[in-house]
């Protein structure tokens, strides 16, 4: 037999023992995988599941400029505790400050045109007085006392406009210097620096900004905010007990404290990584707080989140998910 008949041979025989394997195994499917973390299980015999998130307790605030324009400077970083008022980041002055000076220069003349005019009525005033009190009426007509009163009634009436005048120079002060004071964007609260989406040089919007300038949060007491199917929301009853598992840490739970239900039922947001959301169904959410573990949480945090159901008076339990 030649070489090259040989070769066919096994090559037919190499094909056969091919198809024969695969027949035998075409019917089986491939085992599962273990998974790396065990899923969670609810304590209580019967259960409401919800997806939670962990947020700041007093809620985030989102940090948006009061108009349009350049950032110039950021004050603040990442992680960093603010107070009250303390500034967070600046907006482009400069107009402001330019125009500011120039308010501020209209006030000087404007003062003085108000003394000025002090000084005339008192002047006036004097005139009259003396003319009243000469008696002869050879020496002073009643035209000329009438003619000083005449002058002193005008005066009073241009100091009125001249004080108005002033009014207005420092109010257009003021309104410029509030109009420069809200360029500077001010924490409304004590909390934590979440986020930081701008830097100097950026342009800051005012609508159409697709996330905020900055997030900012009182990292000190941290709360759940459970999202319950809006199928699932007459089993959901106040002060009931509930606990939380991180995602991917099933073996530590988080018990929690009931707040409050949020009356008013939203639309779930499920994200899909694509430029819009996809609205699923609506659900019921319940906040609650928590005491700080001993393992790091941190806000933004998904969790799993168990709340028992009051015992059923009527029909089957619904039994927790596995």
């Amino acid at each position: 037999m030649s070489i090259l008949n040989r070769f066919s041979v096994w090559l037919a025989l190499a094909c056969a023992a091919l198809a024969a394997w695969s027949v035998l195994t075409a019917g089986k499917t491939a085992p599962m995988p273990t998974p790396i973390v065990a899923p969670p299980r609810s304590p209580f015999e019967t259960t409401v599941a919800a997806s939670g998130i962990i947020e700041a307790a007093n809620e985030n605030v989102r940090i948006g400029p009061p108009a349009a324009g350049l950032v110039t400077q950021v004050f603040v970083a990442v992680g960093d505790p603010v107070r009250e008022g303390d500034p967070l980041l600046q907006l482009d002055d400069r107009d402001l400050r330019a125009q500011l000076v120039a308010r501020q220069a209209a006030i000087p003349p404007a003062e003085a045109q108000v003394e000025e005019q002090t000084y005339r009525i008192g002047d006036l005033n004097t005139q009259l007085k003396r003319l009243k009190a000469v008696g002869d009426s050879r020496a002073v007509s009643d035209d000329d006392i009438k003619r000083t009163w005449y002058a002193l009634e005008m005066a009073k009436r241009t100091m009125t406009r001249h004080e108005a005048a002033l009014k207005q120079v420092i109010a257009q002060r003021d309104e410029t210097q509030m109009l420069l004071d809200r360029l500077t964007v001010r924490a409304p609260r004590a909390g934590t620096i979440l986020q930081v989406n701008v830097r100097a040089g950026e342009f800051a919007l005012t609508i159409g900004a697709s996330e905020p300038l900055m997030l900012l949060g009182d990292m000190q007491q941290l709360q759940v905010r459970a999202e319950v199917d809006e199928i699932n929301a007459p089993l959901v009853a106040p002060h009931r007990p509930a606990v939380a598992y991180p995602k991917g840490n099933t073996a530590k739970p988080i018990p929690l404290t009931f707040v409050r239900i949020e009356p008013y039922i939203v639309p779930k947001k499920s994200l899909t990584g694509e430029n819009t959301e996809r609205v699923d169904t609506r659900v019921l959410q319940i906040i609650y707080r928590f005491e700080r573990p001993a393992f790091p949480v941190y806000t933004g945090q998904q969790v799993d989140v168990f709340i028992e159901r009051e015992p059923a008076t009527e029909g089957p339990a619904v039994e927790s998910p596995q």
